[in-house]
């Protein structure tokens, strides 16, 4: 493994340089690429996937695709098969480890319900801290038997026949509205899930794509997601678009940095995941989104970025759900604005990785950025353009979003920023240090 490559680091340092430029291609979309694994494992044929994340969260999911039985082949750079057995799985020989994937175990907890597994699931450390309770207690309604630790990992899942539901999900998390919807392709009936604020839509997309009958509706109360079952899958091509949430960090570190002018191509389009784009347009950001092309059913867009005088703004609540993954860098770009940035709503930030309400909190104060954090929000003090103190040690938790927006505040102090752990960030962006260095801004290893 490369010695910058992000699994080989522990500690680095990130620093002021100059103006970042130059064009990168956006890493593949984790999202997508969890599911075109396991849709993949439940479809007839052979699903052929270009542009797959090869990062460890996903990794992990193809290694849990295959413990249950499919085919799952790498062909070449982001080039990727898999091929099922006639649309089944069958039960592993050993636990499922999906290391830090909150995604790909709270999927395959639904896909192994529905097609009547039994199975193991475990974690790492972080991963085995998560809330689990979220997916257990309407797949427990459906009639699948799980025993679990106080509701985390590990969790025991027995294979039993499934009746369908109708559920309104108490919380916005569309790894909860997957689990539903592919424990449903093995239920008997119809099953009704319903959102009070819609959240990504990624799995009703692909469905359709797999062949799935599925009816989904919004409207001002959220989304309506509706799946006869039982249905089965046929194979197909999908080619994973650009993540919206990887290409943030980029586009942060331009914003901020001055002199700055990047480009990023083929960026996933998708309402529910970008909502930190419209934030930043609303503070002033100079962004140009030029359409792409269709990937996965997604719409795709390159975007060019260069630095701004940014303006504080208050960020709805209700625009959570569609920037969940992005509050940490939105508070480094708030930093470096003009007046106070309000950020409401952010309950769901504590069940991430870490509580990353806290900790983007802590980033920031720690490198000299005045902070409110309340309960549930965040109000960060800009500094009108002028470089922050930095000199602070990030504290990542075990959290990769909050140690690549750490290097990112970094590029924008007057002294170092230490990221204390870099290694998780090969869980979600294996290039991200080759990535910032083509741009200008090289790391550091300490």
């Amino acid at each position: 493994m490369p010695s910058n490559s992000p699994a080989s680091l522990k500690s680095v340092r990130s620093q002021r340089c100059g103006p970042l430029t130059g064009c990168i291609d956006a890493p593949g979309d984790k999202s997508i690429s969890h599911r075109s694994l396991i849709f993949g494992g439940l479809a007839s044929g052979v699903t052929r996937i270009t542009g797959l994340l090869e990062s460890g969260d996903v990794l992990d999911t193809a290694k849990a695709m295959t413990a249950l039985g499919a085919t799952v082949e790498h062909t070449g750079t982001g080039n990727w098969s898999v091929t099922s057995k006639d649309g089944k799985l069958c039960n592993p020989h050993a636990p499922l480890d999906f290391g830090n994937s909150g995604t790909g175990v709270r999927l395959v907890m639904g896909a192994c319900a529905g097609a009547g597994v039994s199975a193991q699931f475990i974690g790492d450390q972080s991963l085995s801290s998560r809330p689990m309770a979220r997916v257990i207690t309407p797949l427990g309604l459906m009639g699948t038997k799980l025993e679990a630790n106080r509701n985390r990992l590990p969790i025991s899942m027995t294979a039993s026949k499934l009746n369908a539901i109708k559920y309104a999900s108490p919380v916005a998390s569309a790894q909860v509205k997957s689990a539903i919807l592919l424990a449903a392709l093995g239920a008997e009936g119809e099953t009704v899930v319903t959102e009070a604020q819609s959240t990504r839509d990624h799995t009703e997309r692909m469905l359709a794509l797999f062949g799935v009958k599925i009816d989904v509706s919004r409207n001002d109360r959220g989304l309506t997601a509706r799946l006869v079952g039982p249905q089965t899958l046929s194979a197909c091509e999908i080619a994973v678009p650009g993540d919206p949430s990887s290409a943030a960090f980029a586009v942060v570190a331009a914003l901020i940095t001055p002199g700055s002018k990047i480009q990023i191509n083929g960026v996933m389009d998708n309402p529910a995941r970008t909502g930190l784009y419209t934030t930043l347009k609303e503070m002033g950001a100079d962004l140009v989104l030029k359409p792409g092309v269709m990937k996965a059913g997604e719409k795709t867009i390159d975007i060019t970025a260069q630095y701004s005088a940014l303006s504080g703004i208050t960020v709805p609540a209700e625009r959570a759900a569609s920037m969940i993954d992005e509050y940490p860098v939105l508070g480094v770009a708030a930093a470096f604005a003009r007046g106070q940035t309000a950020m409401l709503g952010l309950d769901e930030l504590k069940a991430k990785e870490s509580d990353r309400l806290a900790g983007t909190a802590d980033m920031l104060r720690g490198n000299g950025v005045i902070v409110d954090v309340n309960e549930n929000s965040l109000a960060v003090h800009g500094s009108d353009g002028a470089p922050a103190a930095g000199g602070g040690i990030v504290q990542t938790r075990h959290d990769h979003r909050l140690a690549m927006s750490g290097f990112v505040l970094g590029l924008r102090c007057t002294d170092p920023v230490t990221i204390d752990d870099a290694s998780m960030i090969a869980t979600s962006y294996p290039n991200f240090f080759d990535h910032m260095a083509t741009l200008g801004a090289p790391m550091e290893s300490v």
